[in-house]
């Protein structure tokens, strides 16, 4: 693979990733250096040659809002210098949740999350972004989004370090992803039943728990963000009799304690992709963004005025 012609430039508390990315792809990583000004306003300078390059900017957008700027800068400064292009990599994507106004005078913020971005990328890379309402990234996002998947490497590290998994959905919205994760795991899975006693009243409950009590209970989601719903699962499976499970996240964001909260609440370990930097990281998905580092793209647009 030939990617001279590509620089990848790591914005902060992006470098793990970027150094697995620089190997494995064999491209140069751009230097620049970026910082506030005392009054907190962003000071750029791009230091490596960008001109006529395909510039790779690498920045997980979980806590997106001081993230957002530097990342603008960044890629208009590149364009001022001769770049080719700007392709974004957002292992996590930001700004997916408010995908509908639900109350009245609300803000569609995944939309206009979506035009700002739009606007100084050329093209977008993510994995596994939290589509609800939109069937595609490409309703939202006007220039070519492309989605990767984790659910092969995450049924790669349950083969690899799970003995007897049982995979376990903690309703039944999750039930297409858990059974996709345990079908290339070669694992069983289930799905918690719930029972509605009353309007406040739901009784939740293991499936033919007795037929699994010697499995390793396995949880699996795409985001464990504030781990509320990990945290009731591994609750119910207590209750049940099962051993504690080990629970897995696509992303690890992680808001306020989530993750102390989750093994304290009883987990026997918990892991996470590497799309957002965290302790839990034990799942590489460098080789997932194989076409970004594709030379032989056509990306010759320009950044939208």
């Amino acid at each position: 693979m030939n990617n001279k012609n590509i620089i990848l430039f790591a914005l902060p508390d992006n470098e793990p990733l970027a150094t697995e990315l620089a190997n494995q792809y064999q491209v140069q990583t751009g230097k620049f250096n970026i910082r506030n000004f005392p009054d907190g306003e962003t000071y750029i300078r791009i230091h490596s040659d960008v001109k006529d390059k395909k510039v790779v900017m690498l920045c997980s957008l979980d806590r997106p809002d001081a993230k957002l700027l530097p990342l603008y800068f960044l890629s208009r400064t590149a364009m001022e210098l001769g770049a080719k292009c700007t392709c974004l990599i957002a292992p996590y994507l930001a700004y997916m949740r408010q995908d509908k106004q639900f109350h009245s005078g609300e803000g569609i913020t995944s939309r206009y999350f979506a035009s700002l971005v739009s606007g100084f990328a050329e093209t977008i890379t993510t994995v596994d972004p939290h589509l609800h309402r939109f069937g595609s990234l490409s309703e939202i996002y006007s220039v070519p989004a492309l989605v990767v998947r984790a659910a092969n490497h995450i049924s790669d590290w349950i083969k690899n370090n799970i003995s007897n998994p049982i995979l376990i959905g903690p309703d039944s919205e999750s039930e297409q992803w858990v059974s996709e994760v345990a079908a290339n795991a070669s694992a069983p899975f289930i799905v918690l039943e719930k029972i509605r006693r009353g309007d406040k009243e739901v009784e939740v409950s293991v499936p033919q728990v007795e037929k699994y009590n010697h499995y390793t209970p396995v949880l699996v989601d795409d985001i464990i963000s504030t781990a509320r719903t990990m945290i009731e699962t591994v609750g119910h499976l207590k209750k049940a009799g099962m051993p504690p499970p080990v629970c897995i996240g696509v992303h690890a964001v992680f808001a306020g304690n989530a993750y102390r909260d989750l093994l304290n609440a009883g987990a026997a370990k918990v892991v996470t992709c590497n799309t957002i930097p965290h302790e839990s990281n034990e799942i590489d998905i460098s080789n997932l963004f194989i076409s970004v580092f594709n030379d032989h793209s056509e990306i010759t647009g320009k950044i939208k005025k």
